[in-house]
């Protein structure tokens, strides 16, 4: 298991107390389409609206989830932190990565996949982020690991890489590209500074061919995961092979890796079901309960941000999103595809 550093009660420690009430007020706006549809401003205003969710969300993530903010599915008797190392293995095998070899990971959170995979494959990565926050962290832990020779980390905005063209033997992301109001921008920023022959290896939140954008539960469930996770919208499956052909890749795997191919093996939103053990205990009506008004306790006495509490609420709201989206099939957080720039490009 990953070593934690993070508070002993979920909070907001990226900002000042008194900035966190009007960052919840400016990242639920956008979301608010009671009035408008705010669709336009999510991908105009991206950068800021990550960064405010980011901002909020990280202790957060850090507390309950540890350090590689993805999903994987569970085998039988495998625990969470195997399951999570374990994909973050198997895409740098699909990827042929090789000893010594330059990789860059977009949208790298705090890095946990970033140094997972620099000891796994023995390459150097380097992690970027738009968020600072989240690189202090990431700078923070690598230290602690003793990683700094093989992971570095770079402040940019993932649709304008900050590198010249062929510059990385591969490049990955792992549930980050998400964010991306323009899937064909992204990914021909990444084949540019990608060299020719080089890999991208991707886990992208996708819609699935059942998802169906005439049912008003369909939509509820997509338009919950957009708000709780920090999205301008969700593309399907096939917008996101469409898009990477588009921007020049030759497509060698499609996979969607949240499926279970086996009775025994957990779902990827198993972690997310509410149950009556301690581990699924928060997340159900009482568990979620309990957190907020704690949270809210705390926000009286002055020992978290007033706010603090808004943020585990939309938070509670995705957790809910996700596993509604995962028991009816309409989403996975783990469409896997590893896709090749031409030799000739």
């Amino acid at each position: 298991m990953a070593e934690r550093v993070a508070p002993i009660v979920p909070s907001v420690s990226s900002m000042k107390k008194e900035e966190v009430e009007n960052a919840v007020d400016s990242y639920l706006n956008y979301h608010n389409d009671s009035k408008e549809d705010h669709a336009a401003l999510r991908k105009s205003n991206y950068a800021a609206m990550i960064n405010h969710y980011y901002d909020l969300a990280t202790d957060f993530y850090e507390w309950g989830w540890g350090q590689s903010f993805h999903f994987a599915p569970r085998f039988r008797g495998e625990n969470f932190y195997a399951s999570i190392a374990r994909a973050e293995h198997y895409l740098a095998l699909k990827m042929q990565m090789e000893k010594g070899q330059k990789i860059l990971d977009v949208g790298c959170g705090v890095g946990g996949p970033a140094r997972s995979i620099a000891r796994f494959a023995d390459v150097h990565v380097t992690g970027l982020n738009n968020n600072a926050y989240q690189l202090k962290r990431a700078a923070q832990h690598t230290e602690r690991m003793n990683l700094q020779e093989q992971c570095d980390w770079v402040k940019a905005d993932f649709m304008h890489l900050p590198f010249e063209d062929g510059h990385f033997d591969g490049v990955y992301q792992i549930e980050a590209t998400a964010h991306a109001p323009d899937k064909v921008a992204c990914y021909k920023e990444i084949f540019r500074v990608l060299k020719p022959g080089g890999y991208f290896g991707s886990y992208e939140w996708c819609l699935t061919d059942k998802y169906d954008p005439e049912n008003p539960k369909h939509r509820e469930i997509k338009k919950g995961i957009e708000e709780g996770d920090g999205l301008p919208d969700i593309a399907t499956t096939i917008e996101v092979v469409n898009a990477m052909r588009e921007a020049g890749f030759e497509i060698e795997i499609e996979d969607d890796r949240g499926l279970t191919h086996a009775p025994t093996d957990m779902s990827w939103y198993y972690c997310l079901e509410p149950g009556l053990s301690p581990a699924h205990l928060q997340h159900t009506w009482l568990g979620r309960s309990v957190v907020t008004y704690g949270l809210k306790g705390l926000e009286s006495v002055g020992l978290v941000p007033k706010g603090t509490s808004r943020v585990q609420v939309f938070l509670q709201t995705a957790a809910i999103a996700l596993v509604d989206g995962g028991r009816t099939g309409i989403f996975t957080p783990s469409f896997f595809t590893v896709a090749r720039k031409p030799l000739d490009a």
